[in-house]
């Protein structure tokens, strides 16, 4: 049985996150319903990971195995003609039955938009956060500069999370200002829980001027008390996800 790769988009807005839950509406329900509609077939898709509600995806990552006689370049076509509008699916493949979405990624890019106007902007009130006080974009670059590289993020994890390991290699972050919006783009090997939305927080707070752009100590006190706060999740996107190449 082929074990079918597909890449995907959506607006996280209408749902209670991407994974199957009781009584309510998730990014998984709907795909799993599409595939069994399209491919006459229940599946269970496995995701790169799980989003939260609210939090938006762009290059999402999916795989499950399946039975079907539609061509891999038409998959595509055939599911987005079923599925919600606001779940799009981008591209599909026929990958190895070895291939999986979760334990074969090698990296992960998250952008998280802020809206610094002085008046939120109403297109965009579900995909950026609004921050009506001005924000110092260029101490925010510099506080990003400091978090950069390899490092203990134990300090930007939310509290009573379980992990074997809180050291990840962020090698990008950058801050792009597109007057109002400022865009905080992360990329690394791996993120710890709400890790974009504590730094997201913490770079708000040096923009403010309410800390020092100098974040090295607050990661080498492993303390999450010591980082800023977790902004929602709205401004949040999955842009892409790295596999290495086989």
């Amino acid at each position: 049985m082929p074990n079918i790769k597909l890449t995907l988009g959506y607006d996280g807005t209408g749902y209670h996150g991407f994974q199957l839950q009781k009584n309510a509406v998730t990014v998984q329900q709907k795909l799993e319903e599409a595939i069994e509609k399209v491919m006459g077939q229940k599946v269970r898709i496995t995701a790169s990971g799980r989003t939260d509600t609210g939090v938006h995806a762009t290059g999402q990552v999916i795989n499950f195995f399946a039975q079907t006689g539609i061509p891999p370049q038409r998959i595509p076509h055939a599911l987005n003609a079923v599925l919600p509008r606001d779940i799009v699916i981008y591209a599909a493949e026929i990958v190895s039955d070895s291939f999986h979405a979760r334990f074969d990624a090698v990296g992960k890019t998250y952008t998280y938009t802020i809206d610094n106007g002085a008046h939120p902007q109403v297109l965009s009130r579900h995909h950026a956060y609004h921050v009506r006080f001005p924000l110092d974009a260029n101490l925010m670059k510099q506080a990003a500069a400091t978090l950069q590289g390899k490092h203990d993020f134990t300090s930007f994890m939310a509290s009573g999370s379980s992990v074997k390991t809180t050291v990840r290699n962020l090698y990008r972050l950058d801050v792009e200002i597109n007057w109002p919006y400022i865009t905080i783009t992360a990329a690394a090997d791996g993120f710890l829980y709400n890790m974009v939305r504590i730094i997201a927080g913490t770079l708000i707070e040096v923009g403010r001027g309410k800390r020092d752009h100098n974040l090295g100590p607050v990661i080498d006190a492993k303390n999450r008390h010591r980082a800023g706060w977790t902004v929602p999740a709205h401004g949040l996107v999955l842009r892409e996800v790295e596999y290495n190449k086989k």
